[in-house]
């Protein structure tokens, strides 16, 4: 066999293995975007666990788990943005305070910190789901 034909053999075989390389890294690949704020409007994760004691943490920490057991049809009414459900098997943000996720995660804290002032604010779920997704999209793992 030639040396040109050799070449233009194992030339063909690298293409081909790139190509089948590239198709299955592509099939395998998942999304990892959250969900769309337009497909989040009505959002309800149905959590019905308690909410763990805010008196056990501190700080922004505690206010958050505070906020919890205060407006719990808004915090489930939101989408937790650190993806926990993907992670954790979370239902909404109001999963995250029925355990000690919260307690490590700054986007569950922030995300509940800021809904709870808008809420107190008089803000409409509608508004406070909006904001949320504005300021937290980007942020998902």
């Amino acid at each position: 066999m030639s040396l040109n034909r050799m070449l233009s053999i194992r030339t063909r075989n690298i293409a081909v293995l790139f190509a089948a390389v590239t198709l299955i890294a592509l099939s395998s690949c998942q999304s990892s975007e959250a969900p769309k704020a337009s497909a989040l409007k009505g959002f309800k994760g149905g959590e019905t666990r308690q909410t763990l004691s805010p008196s056990s943490f501190t700080g922004d920490t505690a206010r958050a788990y505070q906020a919890a057991p205060e407006i719990p049809e808004v915090l489930d009414s939101l989408y937790c943005y650190c993806d926990c459900e993907k992670h954790s098997g979370h239902k909404s943000l109001l999963s995250c305070y029925v355990d000690e996720h919260a307690l490590n995660c700054d986007i569950c804290i922030n995300e509940a910190l800021m809904a709870y002032e808008l809420h107190k604010k008089g803000e409409s779920m509608d508004a406070i789901r909006k904001a949320i997704d504005e300021r937290f999209a980007h942020l998902s793992h």
